[in-house]
């Protein structure tokens, strides 16, 4: 996890904005008065025991964690915290001003790109993706072992379609383990329009909201879809099924969990084209109306209440 992303100040573009349209310069995060706020806490894992974890921060600093008696964990499957390997790098939700473990995901990635060619020396997958101008290519492979439920999920696997899962880091390769979503039935380059008169004027736009772990590590911030081409640096950029407004890098977006009840403000810090080519809903609480409208961080993701195995939640944005 961790990629850089090669846009300008994201910072410098949230204070100009904040001066240039009168609003107040908030530090981006939850809302204050929604209760006990989840905080995500990231590093590597030291050690562990059934009821207290070590890591070590980003930052060099070592943080030690109740873990709480019903507090849950994943590493490429369900495992009890004690379980996990020392060294791995875990994400975990925390209550209590971030003291008390709620859920630890342990080395977990997304894969979210483009089939463009599919290999097998083995009962193993080997397949290679595009991920968008900003993310390159990656290379990930599909055990046999989670074939049969990805398939289920992604019948169209083949070069052309869109991919979407949830999985694992284990010595270097991305491993995938769980569908992280329906695969759309068009080509990548065929993405709906939005009906007509829809999206654009509304204050707050209703939707998907997903994760990424192409953003670097620990940080807080939103990729979005529909960005000036010119402003993004991107050609691939404007594309969404869901109509939404253009909006420019370094602009606060408010991003509200309907399922969780859970409200953040966020830094536009990165382009989502990729997340735009997806006109799929999300079935977490309801059902979300079609269309990726945001992709965060996955500590935004957290904080925000999601479970990154679940991959989506029902949400709705507005401008910051």
């Amino acid at each position: 996890m961790g990629v850089p992303m090669p846009y300008r100040s994201v910072d410098r573009r949230r204070i100009l904005a904040a001066a240039a349209l009168g609003r107040s310069l908030d530090e981006p995060g939850p809302a204050p008065d929604e209760g006990d706020a989840f905080q995500a806490v990231t590093g590597e894992l030291l050690d562990v025991s059934p009821h207290l974890i070590l890591i070590e921060t980003p930052e060099g600093r070592h943080e030690r964690l109740v873990i709480a008696p019903w507090a849950t964990a994943w590493r490429g499957e369900n495992v009890a915290p004690a379980d996990l390997p020392r060294g791995a790098n875990v994400i975990i939700r925390a209550l209590r001003s971030g003291r008390v473990v709620d859920r630890i995901w342990a080395d977990i990635t997304r894969i979210t790109g483009v089939i463009r060619s599919i290999g097998a020396e083995s009962r193993d997958q080997t397949v290679e993706l595009y991920c968008g101008p900003h993310r390159g290519h990656r290379t990930i492979v599909v055990p046999y072992g989670a074939s049969g439920r990805l398939r289920v999920r992604h019948p169209k696997f083949e070069p052309g379609y869109l991919f979407d899962a949830i999985g694992v880091r284990e010595d270097g390769v991305a491993k995938a383990r769980l569908p992280a979503t329906s695969q759309p039935p068009y080509r990548w380059t065929a993405v709906p329009k939005p009906p007509p008169g829809y999206g654009g004027t509304q204050s707050r736009i209703s939707g998907t909201a997903t994760w990424s772990d192409a953003f670097d590590y620990a940080e807080r911030g939103a990729a979005y879809p529909m960005l000036e081409r010119s402003d993004a640096d991107c050609q691939d950029t404007g594309v969404s099924c869901t109509g939404l407004p253009y909006l420019a890098l370094g602009s606060t977006l408010t991003v509200r969990n309907v399922c969780a009840g859970r409200t953040s403000a966020l830094p536009l810090a990165a382009c989502g084209c990729m997340a735009g080519r997806f006109c799929d809903r999300c079935l977490e609480c309801g059902t979300s109306p079609r269309g990726r409208i945001v992709e965060l961080s996955a500590t935004s993701f957290v904080e925000l209440g999601g479970d990154l195995t679940k991959g989506c939640f029902n949400a709705r944005i507005g401008p910051g």
